[in-house]
């Protein structure tokens, strides 16, 4: 791997934080005006306004109406399958015809910068627990590789290998990493990405990536017999729960009166005045390098300072981490415990499909195991944050919307088992599905590996390519968010919740570019675009809001996928 050749040309850069201590110059004053005019536009439809909840003013071009007609003509199911915690390089890094190929990354946009965000580090810090910390037994071999075992790692991107150098296989699972909403803005330090090891709590192992090709990795071969999308970012910063809103709804929700009840305490405490402000304080006793240890916050919250919840709080519905109220209804958390989000009141992508009579369904795995087995504690291979409808009023319990559209999709691989595999072969898919896997087949760091998902995917894509309705079909297959695994490519300025980092994501179908890479700029929400282009919504008011504040940052205005298909 050339990661030493300057003679590549560097990554564009965008200043996403105008407000970062990078040791620079300070931020331009009217970038920064520039910056808070976004925000300020986000924070107005969160707020309940409604200057946002309308169509677009500017009218279509000829060629814009006619390419809405053929879409809704030939799409007639859009299908998202929502993986777990994987950047774009720690996967596809070196994919034949990215724009920005990690082998020709050069060494000034990839050295980590120590805490003070001016050093650069002498080597990366040690993988914190090690890369595999419990043993696990893999085609014969048994893996346990301990921080002591890898260490004196270059400050640089690497290939994840075992103790003794031999690439890692994708079925080992690792340790995990932390990925969080201030952690995700801080390592990426203003569109620098340069402080992933110095923000992390996993060491070194944030640089780590696979060596893929389409005999290791099956979406590898996917993506060329169809399009990667090079240019895709989470689009909401931090962790796998706010990211899941942002897939339905493209806004972060509220809790009312935090400051004043038990949910004070889960407060954030930010460094300065400022409760926006986009950086953890640090605690007295915290290590100055991240040589010397991961870093230590005052309060890492799942609130930030205002009110609002970007870490992962807990459903208020059942199957949910909390169990029912004592006397309370069984089918309800214990909404006195301040980790229950309050039911959320705001229009979710669900209520816009509702809306116009159109059929759509978000599939879970093992979503009906959950709710049987609840009273047993946390259920194996079921994660309750991942269930973003569950988090909203409209679908609680006893309502019809909910009996109709969150659909179990049972277990395993097969038809017998998988209840959204027997409705793709029996050509029962909705006009617009979301699934997200059991957490065993997701690639979730810490829990799952990267083969198994791989292969649970690529198995439901080939369902799909073989069922009635593949002709009329567009799949969209990406992950929730980077999970904290460093990307070298700066994220677009929009507004105080994201972008985030960038991540994988393909676009399958048989209107797909057959072997493209689309350089087009998307972010998770681009889905969202997409399926409200297609059946005609009203943009959500997140999805408005982040529209005109990248507008107000200069940026160019993220796509709706439809660059990847070819509809002639």
């Amino acid at each position: 791997m050339n990661e030493n050749d300057h003679s590549q040309p560097e990554l564009p850069f965008r200043d996403i934080d105008a407000g970062a201590s990078t040791g620079d110059a300070p931020a331009d004053p009217a970038r920064r005006r520039l910056l808070a005019a976004g925000v300020g536009l986000a924070g107005l439809s969160l707020g309940g306004c409604n200057i946002f909840d309308q169509k677009p003013t500017t009218p279509k071009t000829a060629a814009d109406a006619a390419l809405d007609r053929t879409l809704a003509a030939k799409v007639k199911q859009v299908v998202v399958i929502y993986a777990e915690n994987r950047s774009f390089t720690n996967l596809f890094g070196n994919y034949p015809g990215v724009q920005y190929p990690l082998s020709a990354t050069p060494a000034s946009q990839y050295a980590q910068l120590d805490r003070d965000g001016v050093t650069p580090m002498p080597t990366l810090p040690k993988i914190w627990g090690g890369l595999v910390p419990q043993a696990q037994e893999v085609d014969g071999k048994r893996y346990a590789i301990t921080e002591q075992q890898i260490a004196d790692l270059r400050n640089a991107p690497f290939q994840i290998v075992d103790a003794h150098g031999a690439p890692l296989p994708n079925s080992v699972i690792t340790r995990d990493l932390v990925h969080r909403f201030y952690q995700n803005q801080m390592q990426i330090n203003a569109g620098r990405n340069n402080q992933f090891a110095a923000w992390g709590d996993s060491g070194g192992l944030v640089m780590g990536h696979y060596r893929n090709d389409p005999d290791t990795l099956k979406l590898w071969g996917m993506a060329q017999q169809n399009t990667l999308c090079d240019n895709f970012f989470m689009s909401a910063f931090g962790g796998s729960w706010l990211n899941h809103i942002f897939l339905i709804s493209a806004q972060a929700p509220f809790y009312p009166d935090a400051k004043s009840g038990p949910a004070a305490k889960l407060l954030a405490v930010v460094d300065g005045d400022d409760p926006t402000g986009a950086r953890l304080k640090l605690a007295p006793d915290s290590p100055k390098s991240a040589l010397d240890g991961p870093p230590k916050f005052v309060r890492d919250g799942a609130l930030t300072a205002d009110g609002y919840a970007v870490n992962t709080m807990f459903p208020p519905y059942q199957p949910s981490n909390v169990r029912p109220a004592p006397g309370g209804d069984p089918r309800f958390a214990d909404l006195s415990n301040p980790l229950v989000l309050p039911p959320q009141t705001y229009d979710t992508i669900g209520d816009r499909l509702s809306g116009k009579g159109i059929d759509w369904a978000w599939y879970s795995g093992a979503w009906q195991y959950a709710l049987d087995n609840r009273d047993t504690g946390m259920v194996p291979d079921f994660q309750y944050h991942h269930q973003p409808f569950n988090y909203f009023r409209n679908f609680a319990p006893g309502t019809d919307a909910r009996a109709r559209h969150l659909r179990d999709a049972g277990l395993g691989d097969d038809a017998s088992s998988n209840r959204l595999i027997a409705d793709v072969d029996a050509g029962r898919l909705p006009a617009v599905t979301f699934y997200k896997p059991q957490g065993n087949l997701n690639m979730h760091a810490g829990y799952a590996d990267v083969a198994s998902g791989d292969r649970h995917i690529t198995n439901l894509i080939e369902h799909i390519q073989r069922g009635p309705q593949w002709d009329s079909t567009v799949i969209v297959v990406t992950v929730d968010e980077n999970g904290g695994w460093w990307d070298h490519v700066s994220p677009p300025k929009g507004d105080r919740w994201g972008p985030g980092t960038r991540i994988p994501a393909l676009v399958i179908s048989p209107f797909a570019k057959k072997g493209y890479v689309d350089h087009t700029a998307y972010d998770t929400n681009s889905i969202l675009r997409f399926i409200s282009r297609v059946h005609d919504l009203a943009p959500l008011d997140g999805v408005a809001a982040r529209d005109r504040a990248m507008a107000s940052n200069g940026e160019t205005p993220l796509g709706d996928l439809t660059n990847a298909l070819d509809l002639a």
